[in-house]
């Protein structure tokens, strides 16, 4: 009879857990609490499952939706780069023009050494208090210009008074709340009463503590210090005499001046017979150099590029000049200290350009008139905008030597204007420091025109202007057009101050007027 083994000789299931030898029992315990851990897990499932027959399936879309069009953010480029861009500005410019009016005015009443002015005096013997009566004689802001900050303003007059304006004051004066119809003597920086007719008058570009005036009766330019309170200027430079075929002296008054920016020594002078002189201060009171015009007419406006190499001048009979001076004879006759007479690179009759224009041609009839005035746009060099006698304004562009801007306002009789006095006065326009926009005296009304002058065919008063092209071009663009400023009296000259545009417009009475945006109160 086989025996029974003992109960401890009987061998139990063993595992191998980590190396060590473990007794079933304790396996199952592990084996349990790992599925006891994965209950939770399981019940989210069978929710997951149990809940798909409560989803609505997706219809698939037939076409692609259209995106949504949004008018593009302009400003985008001013945040990066900082600044506005061209058209930009152009697009602005309307509200800009709209804005001006005068907002103070500025009758030339001031004294020397406790009396009334020379300038003052005719002012008073002609009567200019009254509304509307036209000055006589030798009376009437002839130039005025502001330095390069736009800190001072200089201005002469006819009866020969030469006046340095603090600009800040006559500003602060138009927006107070009751402004004076007189200026504080007190801020002139200088006022001089010289007893002679004056009609240009000019900064020293390369030094800005000098101011050169001149008159078409004389043929000296006289060069004051605005640091020395003196009625005697520092230097007195006087053209070459001409002699006649009769052995006589001809008379040469000096009708523009130009100064070179990088050189406070070197200055140009245009002539009533016809020729530009041009002086080296440090060699003598003597021009070095002569620019003629092969005619004896008078230039009435000169003007010199950025780049100090090309001289432009405006003559009475309607001709622009171009001297030349970067190389060959020109360049060498420029440096010499030598009497040299050099003839014109180009000249270029304004009529004859006018009449390219097609539109203009067939509504007018176009012949030679004097040239007032030449001016280079400072915000686009290769702009030469003129005005006429008649009123006529345009933009000659150099590059290609066409008219590119024309503006032609009413004739004078049409208001029953009385020109007389406008004979005794060349108008002076200025550009305003961006925007393309000029700025004239108008010939036959009390008020200025603001000229859009944009080198664009956008521009109101382009040649190939269109209102196809402006509805064409984009989104919500401003119609374009100039704009009319009324003044309270007659302008002969215009300075646009060279930082924030307010305008300065000398006028027939010898008054300033101040043109600028009004103030508001909120």
């Amino acid at each position: 009879m086989t025996s029974r083994p003992s109960p401890s000789t009987v061998s139990r299931p063993t595992k191998i857990i980590g190396g060590k030898r473990t007794s079933g029992w304790l396996v199952a315990f592990f084996t349990f609490l790992l599925l006891f851990s994965q209950i939770p897990k399981l019940k989210n499932c069978s929710k997951l499952i149990s809940m798909d027959k409560y989803l609505v399936p997706l219809n698939p879309s037939p076409e692609k939706p259209n995106p949504i069009r949004r008018r593009r953010w302009k400003r985008t480029a001013i945040e990066l780069n900082g600044r506005f861009e061209p058209k930009y500005r152009h697009e602005i410019s309307g509200l800009l023009m709209q804005s001006y009016s005068e907002i103070g005015a500025f009758p030339h009443s001031y004294h020397v050494d406790g009396f009334p002015c020379q300038t003052h005096m005719n002012r008073i013997g002609n009567g200019s208090s009254f509304v509307g009566q036209v000055p006589i004689g030798r009376q009437g802001i002839s130039a005025l210009e502001f330095d390069n900050k736009g800190i001072y303003l200089v201005s002469v007059t006819k009866s020969g008074c030469l006046t340095v304006h603090d600009f800040e004051a006559l500003y602060c004066q138009s927006n107070e709340s009751l402004p004076s119809s007189k200026e504080d003597e007190a801020k002139h920086l200088m006022h001089l009463s010289l007893n002679k007719q004056l009609d240009v008058v000019r900064w020293n570009c390369a030094n800005q503590d000098e101011v050169a005036c001149t008159s078409m009766k004389r043929n000296e330019v006289l060069i004051f210090d605005i640091g020395y309170v003196s009625s005697e200027p520092v230097e007195v430079l006087r053209t070459r005499q001409a002699v006649t075929v009769h052995g006589s002296d001809s008379h040469k008054g000096l009708s523009d001046i130009a100064f070179t920016s990088i050189d406070d020594s070197r200055l140009l002078a245009s002539d009533t017979s016809g020729v530009i002189s041009v002086w080296d201060r440090r060699m003598s009171i003597l021009p070095c150099l002569e620019l003629t015009t092969n005619s004896h007419s008078t230039v009435n406006s000169i003007e010199l590029n950025v780049e100090n190499q090309v001289i432009f001048g405006a003559g009475k009979h309607g001709v622009i000049y171009m001297w030349d001076i970067r190389g060959g004879r020109g360049s060498a006759a420029f440096q010499s200290h030598k009497e040299v007479c050099h003839p014109p690179l180009t000249s270029l009759k304004l009529a004859s350009m006018l009449e390219k224009i097609e539109s203009l041609k067939a509504q007018s009839h176009i012949v030679s008139k004097e040239i007032h005035s030449i001016d280079l746009d400072p915000s686009c060099p290769y702009q030469l905008a003129f005005h006429l006698d008649d009123g006529w304004s345009g933009v000659l562009d150099i590059y290609n030597f066409k008219v590119s801007h024309v503006h032609c306002p009413p004739p004078a009789w049409l208001n029953d204007s009385n020109t007389s006095s406008d004979l005794l006065h060349l108008r002076k326009p200025s550009w305003l420091p961006t925007y393309s926009i000029y700025a004239v005296g108008s010939s036959s009304d009390k008020g200025i025109h603001l000229l859009d002058f944009y080198p664009d065919p956008s521009s109101a008063s382009h040649v190939e202007h269109s209102e196809n092209i402006e509805s064409s071009s984009g989104i919500n663009h401003q119609k374009k057009q100039n704009r009319f400023v009324p003044l309270s009296e007659g302008v002969t000259a215009c300075a646009a101050h060279p930082l924030n545009g307010t305008i300065i417009a000398g006028t027939k009475h010898s008054s300033l007027l101040v043109i600028s945006q009004k103030p508001q109160s909120f």
